[in-house]
């Protein structure tokens, strides 16, 4: 048999719908080709082997002969796949331990792709052929299921994994040939919901961990105090375990950091000066990270601008406002299904333009004191505000005196926009409005403070 490296996606900001492109779930587990002949070899990306940590999927010698699969290998938990199960099998070593997790955390292989049938190799077909050679190689198990794909409709699709708490989708071309390496032939889209929070102590460790920690208090700021949003116990490296105890040595306090709740646990509490990235699936009512994952300590970041509206994007929003007495809308009812813009030029204490831009069920803002650029080269600061609700769009009116913001609201510009790349340091992006059309550049200005950016209007 041959030797092949996986074929892999590239990040894409949006799902879309098209006749040329199928669409499968974005799993959460560990990707590996399986190798059916004579000798069962399961292998990583990297290659290493893999069929010793998870026995079950020893049946793939009665399911297939004489193939090479490519797949996912996921751990459900719960009724959710979970990411950390997997990784904690997939580290196991003991014989006795891999024995029992196989039994209480048993693993499934998803296969999405057939790179050779008896010798022959396969990766030059188109897709759509490759899934019909697997549905007449390989029968499905108790541990080994085929992965299941829709044609054309990959928003509607998309919008259905999410609710379900699945991680995204994968959408490939379907005469695309299987090439080791990324390509734009297959992309994923992913919901990656994170937050920095503050930790505010730790739980004590357990079996392995004894020496180490449990999980980690998080806690974030709503003005100047502190709410609980949860803890995490995943996500953690041996090198995380090893390097953040010591480093919380300094911080213990015996007062609570939090005095208004009762965990009914063993903590160790820190004086809140350490902040770290949390990855998380979704909010629960009670304001709680659900699915949170540990992803590493923000050392340069400001305890205090840890603020609850990263979860709750609009607590700053509501929290300004008393809507017995202002106009402005309430949010939460209205939905976009394009990119839209509005500029407003709002005659509160001094006269600025607000820039809104459409993301993620909110109006990201900038408050632009001159106005945006119009002409190619022109600079202008930007000062980011709290998120607006997608209602906010169309208002004008007059916001009362002594109400935040105060003063006259009119729209100035207002259309769609199509985003050319977006991260936490640079937004690139086209308008198309009345007034304002063409490319604009974000750019975080670190120099004059975190909230400020400038705005350019650049060529092309």
């Amino acid at each position: 048999m041959n030797q092949y490296s996986p074929m892999l996606a590239r990040d894409a900001d949006v799902p879309f719908t098209s006749p040329d492109w199928i669409f499968e779930v974005k799993w959460d587990g560990i990707r590996a080709l399986s190798y059916v002949n004579d000798r069962l070899s399961i292998r990583s990306r990297t290659g290493r082997e893999l069929k010793h940590k998870f026995p079950e999927l020893e049946e793939l010698e009665n399911l297939a002969s004489k193939v090479v699969l490519d797949g996912e290998i996921i751990v459900m938990r719960d009724g959710e796949v979970d990411f950390q199960s997997v990784l904690s099998r997939n580290q196991a070593r003991e014989i006795r331990e891999i024995e029992r997790m196989a039994r209480e955390l048993p693993a499934t292989y998803i296969v999405f792709d057939i790179l050779e049938k008896d010798g022959e190799p396969l990766t030059a077909k188109p897709l759509i052929e490759r899934k019909e050679v697997l549905k007449d190689s390989l029968e499905e198990g108790r541990h080994v299921v085929i992965s299941d794909f829709i044609e054309e409709k990959g928003e509607v699709y998309y919008g259905a994994a999410i609710r379900k708490g699945l991680e995204g989708v994968i959408a490939k071309k379907k005469n695309s040939r299987y090439q080791s390496g990324r390509s734009n032939n297959w992309l994923k889209f992913k919901e990656v919901k994170t937050c920095d929070c503050v930790i505010l102590g730790y739980t004590k460790g357990k079996g392995s961990r004894e020496k180490t920690f449990g999980a980690l208090l998080l806690g974030l700021y709503r003005d100047e105090e502190l709410v609980y949003v949860g803890r995490v116990g995943t996500g953690f490296t041996e090198a995380d375990l090893e390097r953040l105890k010591p480093s919380f040595q300094p911080l213990e306090v015996k007062e609570r950091t939090i005095k208004s709740i009762d965990l009914h646990l063993e903590v160790t509490w820190l004086k809140p000066e350490l902040v770290c990235e949390i990855r998380y699936k979704s909010v629960t009512r009670e304001g709680m990270l659900r699915m949170a994952r540990f992803r590493g300590l923000k050392a340069n970041k400001n305890p205090r601008d840890c603020g609850i509206d990263q979860i709750k994007p609009l607590e700053e929003y509501m929290s300004k406002r008393d809507f017995e007495r202002t106009p402005e809308p309430k949010g939460g009812k209205a939905s976009s299904t394009s990119n839209i813009f509005v500029v407003q030029e709002h005659h509160a204490r001094r006269l600025h333009y607000d820039l809104r831009l459409e993301k993620e069920g909110v109006l990201k803002s900038w408050a632009v004191p001159k106005g945006p650029p119009e002409n190619i080269g022109d600079r202008r600061l930007a000062i980011e505000t709290e998120d607006h609700p997608i209602e906010y769009a169309r208002f004008e009116g007059t916001i009362p005196k002594g109400e935040y913001g105060a003063g006259v609201v009119k729209i100035w510009d207002r259309g769609i926009y199509k985003t050319l790349g977006w991260n936490d340091e640079k937004i690139e992006f086209i308008l198309s409005g009345r007034r304002l059309n063409g490319r604009y550049v974000l750019i975080r200005f670190k120099r004059a403070g975190e909230k400020e950016w400038l705005i350019i209007k650049a060529e092309g």
